[in-house]
């Protein structure tokens, strides 16, 4: 028979409420001065000692739209699937410092200062890695659909490529892995849709294919897929409308023929995103991911 000490000691336990891990949060954070324009980004870190890994995390919006505090507040938008928290809270409680960046957007902005900034924005975490408790040898990228573009920019544009014009010309902008949710890979695809290129890629790209096809290339991930490239998990819905599963298919064949580790999961029946029990296994399929490849699957 139990004592009375333990049974009180138990039902106590029982009823305590479980207790979040401790979350930092710098917000607001300017790491460029772009003309009139600050770019800025918000940081939530694990409250305990670091370095911790980074995740430099990439808001969708098509380029000419969204923001940094989608991913770094919560937005209905963006449903990971496993609580009613913000992304970047989600990273921080499972160990990493997480990073929502802001960038320059379109039709005022044209590329490449989509993929300047974020590259910049990796750079600045780099030369401030002691003060966000960053480990500067351990920093991914993940975007969702423009982001997912921009992530897998960074992973596959190295310095080579010209867009690392900007400050802390010291630092690397190179990442040791990425997430990319259902990001276009290969923008001169979108010949064949006029609607969605006039809708999409003119107000980024300031024409159309057939009359900038160099610059659609330039603009593509798939054009700079190379053996020296970090791993990637590229996550797409096979229903698709807006950026066909072509486009994750063609990315991940192209990185597996380099040698490059490539992962693809597919969510069947899916469109350009997706909520409910899909959300929560992809989320969770992220982030172990990023645990392997940043922490050695601890």
């Amino acid at each position: 028979m139990l004592r009375p000490a333990l049974i009180a000691l138990l039902l106590s336990s029982a009823a305590a409420p479980a207790v979040e891990p401790a979350v930092v949060l710098h917000p607001d954070v300017t790491y460029a001065v772009a003309g009139p324009e600050k770019l800025r980004l918000d940081v939530a870190m694990p409250g305990t000692p670091g370095p911790h890994p980074a995740v430099v995390c990439l808001h969708g919006g098509a380029w000419r739209s969204g923001s940094r505090k989608e991913l770094s507040r919560g937005s209905p938008m963006y449903d990971f699937g496993i609580s009613d928290k913000s992304l970047t809270r989600i990273l921080a409680e499972r160990g990493f410092v997480a990073v929502s960046v802001g960038y320059r957007l379109a039709p005022e902005n044209k590329f490449p200062a989509q993929i300047e900034d974020a590259k910049t924005a990796v750079r600045f975490l780099r030369a401030n890695a002691a003060k966000f408790g960053i480990d500067p040898d351990r920093i991914a990228a993940l975007g969702v659909s423009a982001g997912g573009h921009l992530a897998a920019m960074l992973g596959t544009a190295d310095e080579t490529a010209g867009f690392d014009d900007g400050p802390y010309p010291e630092q690397s902008s190179r990442v040791q892995c990425v997430v990319d949710f259902f990001g276009p890979s290969d923008l001169t695809l979108y010949a064949e849709t006029p609607g969605l290129e006039r809708a999409y890629f003119v107000p980024l790209l300031g024409g159309r294919a057939r009359d900038k096809l160099d610059l659609y290339k330039k603009a593509s991930p798939l054009e700079y897929v190379s053996k020296d490239d970090p791993p990637f998990l590229i996550v797409q819905g096979t229903a698709d409308l807006l950026v066909p599963v072509i486009h994750s298919e063609r990315l991940h064949e192209k990185l597996t023929a380099a040698g490059v580790a490539s992962k693809l999961v597919t969510v069947r029946g899916k469109g350009h995103g997706w909520g409910g029990p899909e959300a929560a296994r992809t989320t969770e399929t992220a982030i172990e991911f990023l645990s392997e490849q940043l922490n050695g699957g601890k």
